[in-house]
């Protein structure tokens, strides 16, 4: 098992599903506002709202920064390596190895966020050695539990997380996959 205080590549790229997952970059900062600045992605996300192109540097320097932590990767979304069309990210956590996921507006419908959340538990347990990866939903997200039945993760048997971003109440479960 990987430590928590390894950290992550420089530089990433994991493909499969039809996706290409990678870095973002600089020249991604565009195209960050039209994927994040969206009232269902500010409702049930901690991503900051509104989101402008401050918001994406910002965003960008944080995730370098935890990504050499070895606590968080967050890459792009991508049918070819180009176009962002959402983001998908892996959390290292006390409860668990966490992913979660957010598809720009334009983008969804498209089954984007469950094959690059299948690409992603790959990694973690292919390259991380992890037995189990979780996903965090508010049982009221339809497409989020659509998701996570798609990505074939299952609802687990643990008490359920309550807190409070942006103001608003949530309580989570937790769904699993588990290695295969």
């Amino acid at each position: 098992m990987t430590s928590t205080t390894s950290s992550f590549p420089d530089h990433m790229e994991l493909t499969g599903e039809g996706l290409v997952l990678r870095d973002w970059t600089e020249a991604d900062l565009p195209a960050m506002p039209a994927l994040f600045d969206d009232p269902d992605v500010a409702y049930w996300t901690p991503i900051v709202s509104p989101f402008d192109e401050a918001a994406g540097r910002a965003r960008l320097e944080r995730d370098r920064r935890m990504r050499a932590e070895g606590t968080v990767v967050l890459l792009a979304i991508t049918v070819d390596g180009g176009e962002p069309l959402g983001e998908v990210m892996l959390r290292r956590a006390p409860e668990g190895t966490e992913l979660g996921y957010a598809v720009g507006p334009a983008h969804r419908g498209r089954g984007l966020a469950a094959r690059a959340v299948r690409v992603m538990a790959a990694y973690a347990f292919e390259q991380l050695g992890v037995d189990r990866v979780i996903l965090e939903l508010e049982a009221e997200n339809a497409a989020s539990v659509a998701v996570a039945v798609k990505a074939g993760f299952s609802l687990l048997d643990v008490p359920l997380i309550e807190g409070e971003e942006k103001g608003r109440p949530y309580t989570l479960q937790t769904w699993g996959l588990d290695r295969p």
